[in-house]
């Protein structure tokens, strides 16, 4: 069940709509939700920055958490980009500097309103937590924390674009096509007054399907680095809060920012899909106003909630479950780790032997293995929102259609915690080859739950920069990072689900 709390610490006022001006005279439309009395006492600013229209294709959702924020004390604003909603221009693809850009004068004109303190904070997510990480790194005086929620470090290896290489042709096209809609819908007249058919017109014709330039750029190259703050994470000085689901695209980055992050930095991740945690499915869900708001108090306010003498990691380990395409809830239990990476988690090797998965490695052998071309069509959603038939069925299926390595099952249960992978030699009759792992846990029913995936174009098997033929016949040594996960598998079983795809040539069949 889903409260939504109206009785606040203080009475809040709405500015339905301002403009605020940019260094090139462009103007975006803002709304903003106030304690009644910020001018006298000037407060705090949180900001959320988004492409989605806020006066009617997410004025729903505002309404619902940003005046929670300004009954406890804070001036929320929640701005359209350029060339989205009300606001002038023409949004010309994702993550652009112009966005950054004004990022910066939007905080800035901000912290010089009479109802603020100074100090501002970005909360966002899927795309407002990718930007508010990136203009965490341009170091804005007036940023002093962030919440990420859904979001990504490395815009080419971990988006919606590409994974290890090969081409997410399952979502970018279609997430293309949503964007190039939403951009194509007039501003409201109640806003632009008569100027509304001219912006419409201006959009309909000069924006571009951004699925052109992402297939453009097929490598990790300059136009990929750019946003991807993975590039130097020191950049980034200010708190970061890094939130994700293990029901959603994006939680990859959570580990990999509280190791990379020289600064403060907390990371949670839950069972929710694509969604802020109060609403997520599956649940259950937490109470994450009030968590956000405890970290807004400390680094906004200077208010010790202890909030920071807490585990830096908290996740939810999932239990293990009958596969289905959708979970009202997933079960399991939470866990903390004071520190990221963790010293109490421990590396088990497995070996890919001819009989199956095992502890110990085997006598070496050479499989023969062509891909179907009909593998993968039970993966579920890659993105999924928690929507019926978003998640992986039984992957029998699947598992009939790839390359097998089957374990014991297993004496006493086995908790897996952080970015498993699979290392394998392979040799392919082709200058190119796509590999897709699958991590499963079978029950003794052999329903087969997945547990974990990754893909690899072996072209990029040493960079995703300058990736480089294979030379027929010739063994390669690569390695195919999975997904992060926490999961529990009970006594019973373990599968390592079959390395698949365009892979015809024999390979040895001995590393781990």
């Amino acid at each position: 069940m889903t409260v939504t709390v109206r009785d606040f610490r203080q009475t809040v006022q709405k500015i339905d709509n301002t403009w605020i001006t940019m260094a090139d005279g462009c103007r975006l439309a803002a709304s903003i939700w106030l304690p009644q009395n910020a001018e006298q006492a000037p407060v705090p600013a949180i900001l959320e920055y988004l492409p989605y229209r806020k006066d009617d294709g997410r004025a729903v959702r505002d309404s619902t958490y940003h005046p929670y924020f300004a009954g406890h004390g804070y001036a929320s604003v929640r701005v359209d980009m350029r060339g989205t909603g009300a606001s002038d221009g023409i949004l010309m693809d994702e993550y652009l500097p112009q966005e950054q850009d004004d990022a910066l004068n939007i905080l800035e004109w901000i912290a010089g309103q009479p109802w603020c303190s100074g100090a501002a904070g970005i909360m966002g997510i899927s795309w407002g937590g990718f930007n508010g990480l990136q203009i965490a790194a341009r170091r804005p005086p007036q940023l002093r924390a962030v919440i990420s929620v859904a979001s990504t470090d490395d815009r080419y290896a971990d988006d919606v674009h590409y994974r290890g290489g090969c081409v997410l042709a399952s979502d970018m096209l279609e997430w293309a096509s949503r964007m190039l809609a939403e951009n194509g819908l007039p501003p409201d007249p109640r806003l632009v007054g008569n100027r509304w058919r001219e912006m419409w017109f201006d959009r309909l014709e000069n924006t571009p399907p951004y699925v052109e330039a992402w297939l453009r750029h097929q490598t990790r190259d300059a136009f990929w680095k750019q946003g991807s703050v993975c590039e130097d994470y020191a950049a980034i000085e200010c708190p970061v809060y890094a939130i994700g689901g293990w029901g959603d695209a994006y939680t990859n980055a959570v580990p990999r920012l509280l190791a990379g992050l020289p600064g403060p930095r907390k990371g949670l991740i839950g069972p929710w899909s694509h969604g802020y945690p109060h609403i997520g499915i599956p649940g259950p869900t937490i109470g994450f106003l009030q968590e956000c708001l405890r970290w807004w108090d400390y680094w906004l306010k200077g208010i010790d909630t202890g909030i920071m003498d807490e585990p830096m990691m908290r996740f939810w380990i999932q239990d293990s479950l009958s596969p289905a395409p959708f979970y009202a809830e997933r079960p399991g239990r939470w866990a903390a780790e004071a520190t990221w990476p963790s010293p109490n988690i421990q590396t088990q090797r497995y070996w890919l032997n001819a009989d199956g998965l095992d502890p110990s490695p085997g006598v070496e052998t050479q499989i023969e293995w062509r891909g179907s071309q009909f593998a993968g069509s039970e993966a579920g959603i890659w993105c999924p929102y928690g929507d019926p038939a978003d998640f992986p069925p039984d992957q029998r299926a699947e598992d009939g259609l790839s390359l097998t390595f089957d374990s014991a099952p297993l004496d006493d249960a086995m908790e897996i915690v952080g970015f498993p992978e699979v290392a394998l030699k392979v040799a392919s009759d082709q200058p190119n080859a796509l590999l897709a792992v699958r991590l499963c846990d079978v029950a003794p029913s052999g329903a087969s739950l997945l547990v974990s995936r990754g893909m690899l174009n072996l072209t990029h098997r040493d960079s995703h920069e300058h990736p480089e033929a294979l030379k027929p016949g010739k063994y390669y040594s690569v390695t195919v990072p999975l997904d992060v996960i926490a999961h529990r598998i009970p006594a019973g079983g373990l599968r390592c689900r079959r390395p698949t795809g365009q892979w015809p040539g024999p390979h040895p069949n001995r590393s781990p």
